[in-house]
């Protein structure tokens, strides 16, 4: 069965101490991506990875950061939580979207 997992899927955390959420897929993926939703807002990615090691940052990376070590896993780090960082957290994961024959993956910046 195909799986994109979070853990913890819910948490309650201490203002200051360093946390992780780990995101796992067992589907081989190359891409992955974190994103936040507040209330209001759409979702807006945190950071993305196009494979292992090739991490880039997203609209809002600031006070977080990730590691992808593997291919199977991309966890999100907040070094000192702080309420700002109160939401809701998405772990996604994708293979490359191409639209010709020659791919190259990017992060529309516009």
């Amino acid at each position: 069965e195909a799986q994109v997992t979070q853990n913890p899927r819910y948490l309650i955390t201490v203002t200051g101490k360093k946390l992780t959420v780990t995101c796992s897929q067992n589907m081989n993926h190359e891409y992955m991506s974190w994103y936040r939703q507040d209330p209001g807002l759409g979702l807006r990615q945190i950071y993305y990875s196009s494979n292992v090691e090739l991490v880039d940052k997203g609209d809002i990376p600031e006070g977080y950061n990730v590691s992808r070590k593997e291919k199977r896993n991309f966890p999100l780090i907040l070094e000192s939580p702080s309420p700002s960082q109160t939401s809701l957290y998405f772990c996604a994961s994708s293979y490359p979207q191409c639209c010709t024959a020659s791919c190259s993956l990017h992060k529309n910046r516009g």
